[in-house]
């Protein structure tokens, strides 16, 4: 579909140096957006990220750190955003750690890390977005969950992951309930397997991942200032995959 112009836009995309996050970043930069990196711990990685994002036609590009978990660390991020960027127009929770391992062989502490990042984590920093968003003309939240999480999917491999992501298409909805009263929209982007993921099946949905030109495409369709009685949708780029088991 067409790009939406996004030239006097502000998008903040969590991390984004690296994978899907940083694919979404790029796809905002084409558009013309001034994009925030985001990143934890890969500041060289965000780094070149934003050099990218300017040569592919990014009015303005930065890189800041924060930990998404931490209340002030998140907003310490948005400040630093706003200061060089301006109040954030479109914020993308891609943030969510996954542990591939049977549940009970998973420490406690990775337990909590995985429920942190993808559910703590798109709280925190769509909280700290949403009061700029109320008062502005447009603002727009796209989280990423995982294909099927909200039908109940689980699996005693990666189980917190499973339950995280079907508590951020949870909290999609809600939020786009919470926000039908303003110029604010809240959807989601779920992917089953994708070009950069760590494990495959032996079956793919049309014989291959997802790639992230797939992931953009729900995005561009989200983003689009025409989208904007679509509130609530997640939309699952999984090829069709029906699964039965997992």
């Amino acid at each position: 579909m067409d790009r939406p112009d996004l030239a006097d836009r502000t998008v903040l995309v969590t991390g984004s140096a690296r994978g899907v996050g940083r694919a979404l970043l790029l796809a905002a930069a084409d558009c013309g957006a001034k994009t925030a990196v985001h990143y934890h711990t890969s500041a060289d990685a965000a780094r070149e990220v934003v050099d990218e994002a300017l040569e592919r036609g990014a009015s303005d590009a930065t890189s800041i750190q924060a930990d998404v978990t931490d209340p002030e660390s998140v907003d310490g991020l948005f400040a630093a955003v706003e200061s060089e960027l301006g109040e954030v127009d479109v914020l993308v929770n891609n943030v969510g750690d996954f542990a591939p391992s049977h549940w009970a062989d998973i420490d406690f502490k990775t337990w909590n890390r995985v429920l942190e990042t993808n559910v703590n984590g798109t709280y925190l920093c769509s909280k700290r977005a949403l009061p700029a968003m109320r008062e502005g003309e447009y603002g727009r939240i796209v989280n990423v969950g995982y294909a099927s999480s909200e039908k109940g999917l689980v699996s005693p491999k990666n189980f917190p992951y499973f339950v995280a992501k079907a508590g951020v298409v949870m909290f999609t909805r809600m939020l786009a309930a919470d926000t039908q009263d303003c110029n604010v929209t809240v959807n989601a982007i779920s992917p089953y397997v994708v070009e950069n993921s760590d494990e495959f099946p032996e079956e793919l949905p049309r014989d291959r991942p997802a790639s992230f030109e797939d992931l953009v495409q729900p995005l561009y369709f989200f983003l689009d200032p025409d989208s904007e009685y679509v509130s609530g949708e997640n939309v699952e780029v999984d090829g069709g995959w029906l699964p039965e088991t997992v």
